[in-house]
């Protein structure tokens, strides 16, 4: 999300950062080069013209450029117009309101509408604890109804029974009555999408919301299609008064020039975004972390959320016990792997923290992907419990047997038992410092992890 973008304001501003002294014109030629990144990244034209004016207003400024350090100066003014240009604070899909509370999903299709309702219902169950009710109201889609049906099944949400031959609004009256009988809290509605907007579609559209008076309605829209998404949006809020925005496939557009053209065009929120295919790939939208994210300031606050939701408390206390006793074996090793996948792999997390985008850059050149670890993980899946809890019994026609039973080389496995090495004399270091009081620096990676490819 966003690469492209973060690395060509990087470059910009990187550039800025060490003339020491600016100028007007310096200032006034990196917002050019500014301005032709956004638009490269998809940002809508008067949105990019918007932020630049606003920028290039602030930026020119005696406070700036007679500061100590105008670059940085210049680059918290970005910061913070970007900010303000995604939305300022973040909004979450609002259910206060008296049950049953309905939400109505719309969009086009194939923008990943049914998915994103199916996301959003078992995020309301698991984290809100709400009873939620899903109903497809696309009679159109062959198999629609089915789809969510099954998609219910697979997360623990009820759907509403399907009866061939009703209508929509047939539908979300049903849906309504029998969410109040049953005691749900909120009632998914997801309306059927068309290939392009039209009147048929908004008139449904139109029909159920004036019955069941939503709560929120949400737009889906698919990301990968850039300024289409936007014009979307716009035809929507115009046509049903849209709430909020959920965009998918986020985790594909390097560009994301639709997230940041999306709320300066249409005034409304993007809520939440979806991150991948799973059912749990889905995140709130938080405008100052997207932001930081995208200036190559690294996002913290979210890698420490993501890293609470998915590291077991018991593993994490168990591997801290080890650590006091300066002991890390392979179990551990795929242990660590195994939580890096849960946190959305190396990239995910590299995406995550500050000043790494020289360590990105590495990897993409060495063509370190998180395959990597798959096939690393293959590796100690084919050792005995024996050989994983001393890997020092490892000799040649073990090391052989590894290889042929994880379809590596006998080289990958060394590579591994090399990586292995290195990670526990550096957690020997790492519990002896803590012990003497002394705390090491992790903004770095193990000593030699760059040349274990």
């Amino acid at each position: 999300m966003f690469d492209n973008l973060s690395d060509k304001l990087g470059g910009i501003f990187d550039g800025l950062k060490r003339r020491g002294a600016l100028k007007e014109s310096d200032v006034q030629a990196a917002m050019r080069e500014v301005r032709m990144a956004l638009l490269e990244a998809d940002v809508a034209l008067p949105v990019a013209k918007k932020f630049i004016a606003d920028v290039t207003k602030e930026a020119v400024g005696q406070k700036v450029l007679k500061s100590v350090s105008p670059g940085q100066q210049v680059v918290k003014i970005v910061n913070d117009a970007m900010v303000e240009m995604l939305g300022s604070e973040s909004q979450s899909i609002s259910t206060a309101s008296v049950p049953p509370v309905p939400i109505l999903m719309v969009g086009l299709q194939g923008s990943g509408k049914t998915t994103s309702t199916g996301k959003i219902a078992k995020r309301l169950t698991e984290k809100e604890n709400k009873k939620v009710l899903m109903a497809s109201l696309d009679t159109r889609r062959p198999a629609a109804q089915e789809q969510l049906k099954i998609l219910g099944e697979q997360i623990g949400v009820k759907t509403l029974p399907i009866i061939t031959g009703q209508q929509p609004v047939e539908i979300a009256r049903r849906a309504m009555d029998a969410a109040k009988l049953q005691g749900f809290d909120v009632v998914m509605l997801d309306t059927a999408g068309r290939l392009h907007v039209d009147a048929d579609l908004m008139t449904e559209v139109r029909m159920v919301r004036d019955l069941v008076n939503p709560h929120e309605t949400l737009l889906v829209a698919d990301s990968l299609t850039g300024q289409d998404a936007v014009n979307v949006a716009s035809e929507f809020d115009k046509q049903v008064n849209i709430t909020g925005v959920v965009l998918t496939r986020m985790d594909g557009d390097g560009r994301g020039g639709a997230a940041l053209s999306m709320r300066a065009v249409t005034g409304k929120p993007i809520k939440l975004v979806g991150t991948g295919e799973k059912m749990e790939a889905l995140e709130e939208f938080h405008p100052e972390r997207v932001a930081s994210r995208i200036l190559g300031m690294g996002d913290v606050v979210s890698l420490v959320e993501k890293a609470q939701e998915t590291i077991d408390e018991a593993e994490a206390e168990k591997m801290a016990k080890k650590m006091a006793k300066g002991t890390f074996d392979l179990e551990d090793m795929r242990s660590q792997i195994r939580q890096m996948a849960k946190m959305g792999g190396m990239k995910g997390v590299l995406n995550l923290l500050p000043g790494v985008g020289k360590i990105k850059q590495a990897m993409n050149q060495s063509s370190v992907d998180d395959k990597v670890f798959k096939r690393q993980e293959a590796i100690i899946n084919s050792m005995t419990p024996q050989e994983r809890a001393k890997p020092q019994v490892l000799n040649a026609s073990r090391k052989k047997r590894i290889a042929a039973g994880s379809g590596v080389t006998v080289a990958d496995v060394n590579k591994l038992l090399k990586m292995h090495k290195q990670m526990a004399k550096t957690m020997k270091q790492m519990t002896k410092l803590q012990k003497s009081g002394r705390m090491p620096n992790m903004g770095g990676m193990p000593p030699g992890f760059d040349k274990l490819f």
